[in-house]
């Protein structure tokens, strides 16, 4: 659902708000403290955040791909992924754009851009081997073959190996929503240097409009204005898209591009 005044104040990592969540839903207690005890095994094992993550997503990846990506179940999984096509295309993705998809997954949304652009025109990244895997799944699946989409994982959010102005499109959905701020810093620092002059890099991310704060080291909150001025850190100016705000989703989005004549 999209984000509610109620969702948007309350700090998640509360002891309050933990201990009445536990009272309203005595059912989900059981996950959450297998949750719990994998955190601090991983978190003991990975001090490294993106280490960290990758752990949880190869765990996450052997019991349900889709589930690995926050789709319980894969209906959610196709909807999810016809909603992030359908916004993109309503704004401005064109079959002959380049794109870049950080955090792509097992191509929830990322099989549609492979069928949409032209071929070898999609290019996706992520830091899980696992996840990657099950998107090839997906291409067999979906019968993307002849589409020629690169998919590449990574060790970090830095792009250093791909070229200068070569993506007309960078996506990143659902992946700053589970990063600390270092790591989406790492990423802005970066992300202007492959846009095109024209081009835009769209994310999304869990907002709250009170004390930021994570779960788990793996869901995070931030204010729409840190990241607007993170990015302006970096030379980048940013929109908060309204309209994707109507959406059945949960989460808020950012438009990232070049300032006019940069």
């Amino acid at each position: 659902m999209p984000p509610t005044e109620k969702n948007l104040t309350v700090n998640r990592a509360a002891l309050g708000h933990r201990v009445t969540y536990a009272l309203r839903h005595p059912g989900r207690v059981p996950r959450h403290l297998i949750r719990v005890t994998r955190d601090m095994w991983l978190r003991h094992r990975h001090p490294d955040h993106i280490d960290y993550y990758r752990a949880v997503m190869r765990s996450d990846t052997r019991a349900d791909p889709d589930a690995a990506v926050g789709s319980r179940s894969r209906e959610r999984w196709l909807a999810l992924g016809a909603m992030q096509f359908d916004y993109l295309v309503g704004h401005g993705l064109r079959p002959e754009h380049r794109m870049l998809e950080i955090g792509c997954g097992n191509l929830r949304g990322g099989w549609r851009f492979i069928r949409h652009l032209e071929p070898g025109h999609y290019y996706g990244l992520d830091i899980s081997p696992d996840i990657l895997a099950a998107a090839q799944d997906t291409i067999v699946e979906m019968g993307l073959q002849s589409r020629l989409p690169t998919l590449t994982p990574v060790r970090d959010l830095t792009l250093r190996f791909l070229p200068d102005a070569h993506f007309d499109v960078v996506h990143a959905h659902s992946v700053f929503s589970h990063s600390p701020l270092h790591v989406i810093e790492e990423c802005l620092s970066h992300v202007g240097r492959v846009l095109t002059p024209n081009g835009w890099f769209d994310f999304t991310f869990d907002r709250t409009e009170g004390t930021e704060h994570h779960v788990l080291r793996e869901d995070f909150y931030y204010r729409t204005e840190t990241l607007v001025a993170l990015a302006e850190k970096h030379g980048l100016q940013a929109r908060f898209m309204d309209d994707w705000e109507e959406l059945p989703h949960g989460q808020s989005k950012l438009r990232v591009s070049r300032p006019a004549g940069a």
